[in-house]
């Protein structure tokens, strides 16, 4: 299924809860790439700081620049998140913002290795949080890449507000790269309007909605117990059913033209 994408406007909407919350409830091998350029959060957060030396995105954009060592390098510096099965891995995002500089010129070379990880062995998907796009530096190449892009908003008035104009920038950026329509969603999380009211106000498919789920964003973000069965896991879970279906009928639309220049068998 390679890249999905989860992006906001500004603000807070819990992007990054709304990513570990998907990762951990993956049932595919899965990749989450901490693609914030205004810095990763998971490992001083929902991992406490309990690993030793530094690690991430941040380290390989600098030996990438160094001496071209991303392939090899990758591998070492994931976080097993559900050690030891290496089934759900964490590539953590830039701590120290000297590190930013060394990241952003490199989009485009980590988002060829991400497509690059479908086709794998094993495969893996690969979950990115990009964070907000009003910053300097935003990860376009990925977003514009990605199989799935989620744009995640809260449901009330000021936030659908800041929304509707990054749905607008977004799409005027897709179109002029030529992104096949379809790949933008909402995600809407928390109570406020309906989810059919706001998709006609932005003129935008909602994929899903996640719940205020306090109890369980707080352990995301600032680490102890997950539990399975609190709303917000539940929620995450089931949102990997509509991306893969979206994804099958999109396959099946470009699949068809070709199939009907297929002669019948005798």
């Amino acid at each position: 299924m390679a890249i999905i994408a989860l992006v906001s406007a500004k603000g807070s909407p819990g992007v990054t809860t709304a990513a570990l919350a998907c990762a951990l409830t993956w049932h595919r091998r899965l990749v989450l790439a901490e693609c914030d350029p205004s810095g990763g959060s998971i490992l001083a957060g929902y991992l406490g700081g309990a690993l030793d030396g530094p690690r991430g995105i941040g380290e390989l954009a600098v030996g990438e620049l160094r001496d071209g060592s991303l392939e090899t390098a990758f591998w070492s510096q994931l976080v097993d998140l559900d050690a030891p099965r290496r089934e759900r891995l964490l590539l953590p995002g830039v701590v120290d913002p000297a590190q930013a500089g060394s990241v952003t010129p490199l989009w485009q070379r980590f988002t060829d290795f991400f497509l690059g990880l479908e086709r794998g062995e094993p495969p893996y998907d690969v979950l990115v949080d990009c964070g907000r796009l009003q910053v300097t530096g935003p990860p376009w190449p990925i977003l514009r890449a990605a199989a799935v892009v989620l744009l995640v908003t809260r449901a009330k008035l000021p936030d659908l507000s800041a929304t509707r104009a990054m749905v607008r920038a977004i799409e005027r950026d897709f179109t002029e790269h030529r992104v096949p329509p379809g790949t933008l969603r909402l995600l809407p999380v928390g109570d406020g309007h309906g989810s059919s009211e706001i998709s006609k106000a932005l003129r935008l498919p909602v994929i899903a909605r996640l719940p205020d789920d306090p109890r369980t964003a707080d352990v995301l973000t600032l680490g102890g117990t997950v539990r399975a069965g609190r709303p917000l896991m539940r929620a995450a879970g089931a949102l990997e059913v509509p991306i893969r279906a979206l994804l099958e009928r999109r396959q099946a639309r470009l699949a068809w033209p070709a199939a009907q220049g297929v002669p019948h068998a005798l």
